[in-house]
């Protein structure tokens, strides 16, 4: 028989601190190390020693190594439930509407807020940009070329959002024709009676499974983190930052300005909400986001944040948050907004106010024109450039940075994301307020004792 003991006291020291907290160190020490490493190895040269007659590399050891390694098992974890996760909880969220008009009323209100937020973005960046002007004065020259992808047509996109193979869509991982053949097959469960009732509780017993997973996984995030900050830092070239300076410190200004003004002010305006509460519970999806730099990657724990620690209805959070992790591109229009001001001006290209507008334009209806599309960010600012008759190889130019400015911009898609998800889920009556304005909410599963599991299993 075993006696029942206190589970926190035998917790490691580790685990004694939060798991925010513990994300925030791994990402400060790894970004601290790989900086650490960078200045070694460009002062000093790589090191190498004999280890039984083979000559090692102590760069390749660790960078290419260990680091390249541990991250990227890290993301091919969480990788690895953004297909289950998205089908398994929208198959449960659209089979429980028992009103069917509703799930284009969740279409519909979706669509258009993210839509919304990204005119605004793009608008925020333009003007931004127009009044720092970043490139004048640069003379700027690159020895590499970018060779812009062709972007399908909007018409293109709508047509192969209809699946021909659902399994080959999620080998894929095509994020748009899942949704809706999970859409499809939940309508289709809601309407089957008895035998649609019997699969819902199954898909509910998955979901739950799959959700305790992503609990399981965040435990690991710290370590994740460190070894992805610990990589980067050690291999991007602080000369590149510097040459770019006024270029990368505008797009984290007008990403924070949206992050931390305009989604408040709209999540205010249109639900009531405390941005506070929102900023304060999505600090853990923002810090995963930063990391990865994939929506795609964050997106199990942008659906625990929504549903656990906001109270979104899973009928809503299934639904908003993967179309988001699709379509959602405010971050990425602010990049093109000042990308596009500023290789306007390296090449002393003098653009009117008409050819501005056309680049709002653009980029807004570029982001659910290449939704899904690998490498979206660069299409979408080559699209944006041939509009107006800039040179698409100026790409060239900031690509240096765009590494470090897609973690930051990812974390603000992620928090849009949630934010849509809050707005359309009290529209709709679908999201608990208690749960929204309890500090604690979602945090009582967020710790997982890998000890009691061992011995219960």
């Amino acid at each position: 028989m075993t006696t029942s003991t206190n589970v926190s006291s035998q917790k490691p020291d580790s685990q004694k601190l939060g798991l925010t907290a513990r994300i925030f160190i791994g990402m400060i020490t790894g970004i601290i190390i790989g900086a650490l490493l960078q200045w070694l190895f460009d002062d000093s040269g790589d090191f190498s020693f004999n280890v039984f007659g083979l000559h090692v590399s102590t760069y390749a050891l660790l960078i290419e190594g260990i680091f390249n390694i541990v991250g990227s098992i890290f993301i091919a974890s969480l990788k690895m439930l953004v297909v289950p996760l998205v089908f398994v909880s929208l198959v449960c969220g659209t089979s429980s509407l028992s009103d069917p008009s509703k799930l284009g009323r969740l279409g519909g209100k979706s669509i258009l807020l993210y839509v919304v937020t990204t005119a605004i973005a793009i608008s925020l960046a333009v003007s931004f940009a127009l009044l720092v002007a970043p490139g004048e004065g640069l003379n700027l020259t690159t020895e590499s070329t970018y060779v812009a992808k062709e972007a399908p047509s909007l018409g293109q996109v709508i047509i192969n959002m209809m699946p021909t193979n659902p399994i080959n869509a999620m080998a894929e991982g095509n994020m748009l024709q899942i949704i809706v053949f999970a859409v499809l097959f939940g309508i289709a469960m809601a309407m089957t009676g008895d035998t649609g009732k019997r699969l819902t509780a199954v898909f509910e017993d998955l979901s739950t499974v799959i959700m305790k997973l992503v609990t399981i996984l965040m435990n690991l995030a710290p370590y994740g983190v460190f070894v992805l900050m610990a990589k980067l830092f050690a291999t991007i070239g602080f000369e590149t930052i510097a040459s770019l300076l006024k270029y990368f410190l505008l797009v984290v200004f007008v990403l924070f300005v949206h992050a931390f003004v305009s989604y408040p002010i709209i999540l205010k305006v249109l639900s009531g909400l405390s941005p506070i509460v929102l900023f304060r519970k999505m600090r853990d999806a923002a810090i995963f986001a930063f990391s990865t730099s994939s929506s795609s990657a964050t997106l199990p724990i942008t659906m625990e944040t929504a549903i656990k620690k906001l109270g979104v209805k899973r009928s809503v959070a299934s639904f908003t948050i993967p179309l988001g992790s699709t379509i959602n591109m405010d971050g990425t229009a602010i990049m093109q907004g000042v990308a596009t001001v500023f290789i306007a001006q390296v090449y002393s290209v003098d653009l009117s106010l008409g050819d501005y507008m056309m680049v709002i334009l653009t980029a807004t209806l570029a982001s659910i024109g290449t939704a899904g599309v690998p490498g979206v960010g660069l299409i979408m600012l080559a699209m944006v450039l041939q509009q107006v008759n800039l040179p698409v190889e100026g790409i060239a130019l900031i690509i240096g940075v765009d590494r470090l400015l897609d973690m930051t911009r990812t974390a603000v898609n992620v928090t849009g994301d949630c934010m849509v998800a809050c707005i359309v889920g009290k529209s709709e009556n679908e999201l608990d307020i208690h749960v929204y304005n309890d500090p604690d909410a979602g945090l009582k599963d967020e710790e997982v004792d890998f000890e009691h599991l061992d011995k219960n299993s």
